[in-house]
């Protein structure tokens, strides 16, 4: 084994395999017996394209080349197709119109074009028992800012281009809209500003015939997702009624029961549409997904109410879905291997593969599994005695070791949402680092979802306190222990993670020699302003509702803090991002060159909300690199044609000082 400096040695996992045949799996459909996934592809301009898988084993891509099955509803999208006897439904992102695909046809418009561009968008469609209509949520932009849009539940003609009809409407959002089995009962969820879909929302049904409605479940305080009828007319869903989201089932004219009630959770935040998380098999068992401790598992519930957990590999788990034979078809992926899709016999936990991940054809020792830690933080708000959560990847590479005596760089990666989580399923883009002699702490700081409603509200008016204090005792705690380089400590971070790379990096007492902001927050202020409607009202729970707490979003910006950023800083932004718009990146980029501050920064054209295309993913990680070689002190490996990133006001290294 040669030595070499941490963070130059060379790697199979370059940003060129980051992308090479790289896909995101995401949602996933029965259509007796085929199975219909979802595949996000760098390499065709980041599109979706659809997959079907038919029982003899051959698989045909469904959409024409192009075309992208993605929709606009909430920004975030999820849920734009669906699946019935061999014909798909899907929204195009191009203009955001519903489309019927029959077998062997072309895709057909079932909506009219609106008078402006894509002002009607469409998702998480329901077909009707007897085929004939599909009950789906229609966004209607009436203008640009958040007041113009008008979320409800509309009902579409199946077959031939219709009139949408209005179902529902008058809450700020709905989702999940699902007809019970005879088709007479409407079910959906429903919530209201300033909550989000994981604080406070209503399961509501309503009988087509006479406009009846029930609420079955939520209100304040309660977050209800996933509802789903079955045969017998019991109406499934998830609630997080005693602090962890669980199974519940209701039957009408009678009380709700608990279906599985455990120390972990079952649901996931409702960043998306079309979350499925358990999936009731036809004698009444239900497979489910549940996180604990920061890794996803299956587990079974019997019939009888036995649950049982099932002795697989899999670490993160996108969806579940069950199959009139009983068994079980899900996404998911393992520390060693990227999501794939499988079929699980849940009496025996045998798994066959329907869609195998990407061979990778790299030396398993390249591949850093992640170890769950948790330590104690103490934020500068005043919370004593908690502990938080991440998960370590220490540095891997079978040919190449660290000189005698040092301790690796470390990388704080700061995950997005606030209100999510970090993943222990490979990801390329972790191993690009840890590959190379980095370390990397993956933060699931107070706020982060898969520890319960408490954990998950400590963010509560503390954004910007809570998570960075995790952020900083995470660095602090593995330095601390000898796992890590105190000295070389850098953060980074994409939209909430960036605002957290961007706070930390404006404190006094940083750890940080070094950040990367990915189209991150910069002004909290602008952002109360200047969002889309589905987070136009975020900041209220998280920082305090404005403009009456004005004075805690001008001291909690970074923005309004540059005299204290004096790190070197890359910031990645993409030109169309309608979540955090360009200005958010260019303010704090031009307040560093202003103080002779180093700094890079990359605008990519094309990229909205995360980087899709694979030029630009591959551009994105590089620059990094170079930023990090280039700040830190260490040589960039040769032979993998690295463009090197321009970072402005940086002393050349070894300079004396002026």
């Amino acid at each position: 084994m040669t030595t070499a400096p941490f963070g130059s040695w060379p790697t199979p996992i370059t940003s060129e395999l980051v992308v090479v045949a790289a896909v995101r799996l995401g949602e996933l459909h029965l259509d007796g017996d085929d199975v219909v996934w979802a595949e996000g592809r760098p390499t065709e301009g980041g599109r979706t394209q659809l997959v079907r898988r038919s029982a003899d084993g051959t698989t045909a891509d469904l959409l024409p080349d192009g075309v992208n099955a993605r929709t606009g509803v909430h920004e975030y999208g999820g849920a734009a197709w669906w699946v019935r006897d061999g014909i798909v439904w899907f929204v195009d992102w191009a203009d955001q119109r519903l489309y019927r695909l029959a077998p062997g046809g072309r895709p057909e418009p079932l909506t009219a074009e609106p008078g402006t561009p894509r002002a009607d968008r469409y998702a998480d469609g329901d077909v009707a028992p007897d085929g004939a209509t599909i009950v789906c949520v229609r966004e209607h932009h009436d203008g640009p800012s958040a007041t113009e849009v008008r979320n409800e539940i509309v009902r579409i003609d199946a077959h031939a281009p219709s009139t949408p009809e209005v179902l529902v409407t008058g809450s700020d959002f709905v989702a999940a809209p699902r007809l019970s089995p005879d088709g007479g009962t409407l079910a959906w969820i429903r919530w209201n500003h300033p909550s989000m879909p994981w604080d406070s929302t209503e399961l509501v049904v309503r009988d087509l015939a006479t406009g009846e409605e029930t609420v079955v479940a939520g209100g304040p305080g309660e977050s209800v997702t996933e509802p789903r009828w079955q045969a017998d007319g019991s109406l499934w869903f998830v609630s997080d009624r005693t602090d962890w989201w669980n199974l519940y089932r209701w039957v009408p004219d009678h009380d709700i029961e608990p279906v599985v009630r455990i120390d972990a959770e079952i649901g996931v935040p409702a960043w998306t549409f079309g979350s499925a998380r358990y999936a009731v098999r036809p004698d009444g068992s239900v497979v489910f997904a549940r996180r604990r401790d920061g890794y996803d598992g299956l587990a079974l519930r019997s019939a009888d109410g036995v649950v049982t957990d099932l002795p697989l590999p899999f670490s993160g788990i996108a969806a579940v879905r069950a199959a009139p034979d009983g068994s079980v078809v899900l996404v998911a992926g393992t520390p060693t291997e990227e999501p794939g899709v499988y079929r699980l016999d849940p009496e025996t936990s045998e798994v066959t593969t329907v869609r195998p991940p990407r061979d990778l054809g790299v030396d398993p020792g390249y591949l850093s599994v992640p170890e769950h830690v948790s330590f104690p933080s103490d934020s500068a708000g005043g919370v004593g005695g908690r502990r938080a959560h991440a998960l370590f990847y220490p540095p891997a590479n079978p040919d190449r070791t660290g000189p005698e005596g040092e301790l690796p760089p470390l990388l704080v990666v700061i995950h997005g949402g606030p209100t999510s989580a970090a993943m222990p399923v490979l990801s390329t883009s972790v191993q690009y680092w840890t590959s190379r002699g980095f370390a990397v702490v993956d933060v699931n700081y107070g706020g982060s979802t898969g520890y319960g409603r408490a954990f998950r509200e400590e963010l509560l008016g503390t954004w910007g306190i809570v998570d960075v204090a995790d952020c900083l005792a995470a660095a602090r705690w593995l330095a601390g222990n000898g796992r890590v380089d105190g000295a070389r400590l850098a953060i980074r971070g994409g939209s909430a993670g960036g605002f957290t790379t961007l706070a930390a990096l404006a404190r006094d007492d940083t750890p940080f020699a070094a950040g990367a902001d990915h189209f991150g927050v910069a002004d909290l202020e602008a952002l109360a302003a200047d969002t889309h409607k589905f987070e136009s009202r975020y900041l209220d729970r998280l920082v305090g509702p404005y403009p009456a707490a004005r004075e805690v979003y001008v001291e909690r910006s970074p923005i309004r803090h540059v005299d204290r950023l004096a790190k070197p800083l890359i910031v990645l932004q993409g030109r169309e991002d309608p979540v955090v718009p360009p200005n958010q990146s260019e303010k704090i980029v031009d307040a560093l060159r202003s103080r002779k501050v180093p700094v890079a920064y990359l605008l990519f054209d094309g990229e909205q909300h995360g980087f899709r295309r694979s030029e630009n993913i591959r551009r994105a990680l590089d620059a990094e690199l170079s930023f990090y070689a280039q700040v830190l002190g260490f040589e960039l490996p040769a032979g993998e044609g690295i463009e090197p990133v321009v970072v402005e006001n940086l002393a050349p290294r070894h300079a004396s000082p002026p």
